[in-house]
Protein backbone atom coordinates (compact mmCIF):
# COMPACT_ATOMS: atom_id res chain seq x y z
CA UNK A 1 0.00 0.00 0.00
CA UNK A 2 1.35 3.10 -0.96
CA UNK A 3 0.80 6.75 1.02
CA UNK A 4 -0.17 9.54 -1.67
CA UNK A 5 -0.62 13.13 -0.53
CA UNK A 6 -3.07 15.43 -1.92
CA UNK A 7 -2.60 17.72 -3.97
CA UNK A 8 -3.73 20.48 -1.86
CA UNK A 9 -1.76 19.02 1.34
CA UNK A 10 1.44 18.91 -1.08
CA UNK A 11 1.08 22.31 -1.93
CA UNK A 12 0.29 24.00 1.64
CA UNK A 13 3.48 21.55 2.42
CA UNK A 14 5.72 23.71 0.57
CA UNK A 15 5.02 26.79 3.06
CA UNK A 16 6.67 24.64 5.92
CA UNK A 17 9.89 24.90 5.29
CA UNK A 18 9.82 28.62 4.22
CA UNK A 19 7.78 29.45 7.56
CA UNK A 20 10.50 27.76 9.86
CA UNK A 21 13.22 29.42 8.10
CA UNK A 22 12.45 32.90 8.34
CA UNK A 23 11.26 32.18 11.76
CA UNK A 24 15.23 30.73 12.54
CA UNK A 25 16.53 33.67 10.55
CA UNK A 26 14.76 36.24 13.07
CA UNK A 27 15.92 33.84 15.75
CA UNK A 28 19.37 33.74 14.85
CA UNK A 29 20.06 37.33 14.32
CA UNK A 30 18.37 37.66 18.05
CA UNK A 31 21.46 35.05 18.77
CA UNK A 32 24.20 37.08 17.28
CA UNK A 33 22.52 40.39 19.54
CA UNK A 34 22.82 38.22 22.57
CA UNK A 35 26.36 36.65 21.24
CA UNK A 36 27.53 40.50 21.38
CA UNK A 37 25.77 41.21 24.20
CA UNK A 38 27.97 38.40 26.06
CA UNK A 39 30.98 39.91 24.08
CA UNK A 40 30.72 43.40 25.93
CA UNK A 41 29.73 41.48 29.10
CA UNK A 42 32.97 39.64 28.98
CA UNK A 43 34.87 42.77 28.29
CA UNK A 44 33.73 45.27 30.57
CA UNK A 45 34.35 45.82 34.13
CA UNK A 46 33.15 47.66 37.28
CA UNK A 47 29.63 48.64 37.47
CA UNK A 48 29.11 48.04 34.02
CA UNK A 49 29.84 44.60 33.87
CA UNK A 50 27.67 43.35 37.11
CA UNK A 51 24.78 45.36 35.42
CA UNK A 52 24.93 43.72 31.71
CA UNK A 53 25.79 40.42 34.15
CA UNK A 54 21.88 40.43 35.18
CA UNK A 55 21.43 39.85 31.47
CA UNK A 56 21.45 36.65 31.33
CA UNK A 57 23.22 37.06 28.50
CA UNK A 58 25.29 33.79 27.58
CA UNK A 59 22.38 31.31 29.10
CA UNK A 60 20.14 33.02 26.97
CA UNK A 61 22.92 32.74 24.02
CA UNK A 62 23.19 28.99 24.87
CA UNK A 63 19.87 28.29 24.90
CA UNK A 64 18.76 30.42 21.78
CA UNK A 65 21.93 28.71 19.81
CA UNK A 66 20.47 24.68 20.83
CA UNK A 67 17.15 25.41 19.44
CA UNK A 68 18.77 27.31 16.42
CA UNK A 69 20.68 23.82 16.03
CA UNK A 70 17.49 21.95 16.28
CA UNK A 71 15.36 24.18 14.04
CA UNK A 72 18.45 24.35 11.27
CA UNK A 73 18.61 20.40 10.89
CA UNK A 74 14.84 19.97 11.10
CA UNK A 75 14.15 22.33 8.82
CA UNK A 76 16.76 21.59 6.32
CA UNK A 77 15.70 17.96 5.96
CA UNK A 78 11.81 19.10 5.94
CA UNK A 79 13.05 21.15 3.41
CA UNK A 80 14.16 18.26 1.41
CA UNK A 81 11.47 15.45 2.72
CA UNK A 82 8.77 17.91 1.13
CA UNK A 83 10.64 19.02 -2.07
CA UNK A 84 11.39 15.03 -2.72
CA UNK A 85 7.11 14.16 -1.75
CA UNK A 86 6.49 17.18 -4.09
CA UNK A 87 8.61 16.05 -6.75
CA UNK A 88 9.84 12.72 -6.88
CA UNK A 89 13.40 14.40 -6.48
CA UNK A 90 15.69 17.06 -4.76
CA UNK A 91 16.98 19.59 -7.21
CA UNK A 92 20.84 19.92 -6.67
CA UNK A 93 21.06 23.42 -6.84
CA UNK A 94 22.60 26.86 -4.86
CA UNK A 95 19.80 26.57 -2.66
CA UNK A 96 20.22 23.11 -1.94
CA UNK A 97 23.91 23.27 -1.95
CA UNK A 98 24.22 26.58 0.70
CA UNK A 99 21.27 24.78 2.99
CA UNK A 100 23.81 21.82 3.69
CA UNK A 101 26.07 23.65 4.22
CA UNK A 102 25.12 25.54 6.77
CA UNK A 103 23.53 23.30 8.73
CA UNK A 104 27.37 21.56 8.67
CA UNK A 105 28.60 24.44 9.56
CA UNK A 106 26.13 25.21 12.41
CA UNK A 107 27.11 21.52 13.79
CA UNK A 108 30.21 22.61 13.51
CA UNK A 109 29.97 25.97 15.44
CA UNK A 110 27.97 24.36 18.66
CA UNK A 111 30.60 21.58 18.91
CA UNK A 112 32.81 24.38 20.34
CA UNK A 113 30.75 25.16 22.92
CA UNK A 114 32.71 23.11 25.11
CA UNK A 115 36.49 24.79 24.19
CA UNK A 116 34.41 28.25 24.55
CA UNK A 117 33.30 27.13 28.36
CA UNK A 118 36.98 25.89 28.88
CA UNK A 119 38.16 30.00 27.67
CA UNK A 120 39.67 28.43 24.37
CA UNK A 121 39.79 32.27 22.60
CA UNK A 122 40.63 30.19 19.46
CA UNK A 123 37.25 28.48 19.51
CA UNK A 124 35.48 31.37 20.47
CA UNK A 125 37.19 33.30 17.52
CA UNK A 126 35.98 30.36 15.03
CA UNK A 127 32.38 30.05 16.32
CA UNK A 128 31.83 33.77 15.85
CA UNK A 129 33.30 33.49 12.17
CA UNK A 130 31.70 30.05 11.54
CA UNK A 131 28.38 32.32 12.63
CA UNK A 132 28.52 35.28 10.67
CA UNK A 133 29.10 32.82 7.41
CA UNK A 134 25.99 31.35 8.03
CA UNK A 135 24.01 34.48 8.66
CA UNK A 136 25.77 35.39 5.66
CA UNK A 137 24.70 32.48 3.57
CA UNK A 138 21.22 32.74 5.24
CA UNK A 139 20.26 35.74 4.00
CA UNK A 140 21.29 34.81 0.50
CA UNK A 141 18.89 31.58 1.57
CA UNK A 142 16.16 33.81 2.13
CA UNK A 143 16.46 35.53 -1.12
CA UNK A 144 16.72 32.40 -3.31
CA UNK A 145 13.63 30.80 -1.30
CA UNK A 146 11.56 33.68 -1.88
CA UNK A 147 12.29 32.99 -5.54
CA UNK A 148 11.14 29.47 -4.90
CA UNK A 149 8.38 30.28 -3.62
CA UNK A 150 7.42 32.59 -6.47
CA UNK A 151 7.68 29.76 -8.65
CA UNK A 152 5.92 27.12 -6.53
CA UNK A 153 3.14 30.01 -6.73
CA UNK A 154 2.72 30.59 -10.32
CA UNK A 155 3.11 26.56 -10.95
CA UNK A 156 -0.47 26.64 -8.40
Amino acid sequence: MVFELTPTIKFWLSFAHPVIMWVLLALSLYAAYLGLQVQRTRNAQGEEKKELIKGRYTIKHHQFGSIILALMVAGSIGGMAVTYINNGKLFVGPHLLAGLGMTGLIAFSASLSPFMQKGANWARMTHILLNFVILGLFLWQALSGVEIIQRILTKA
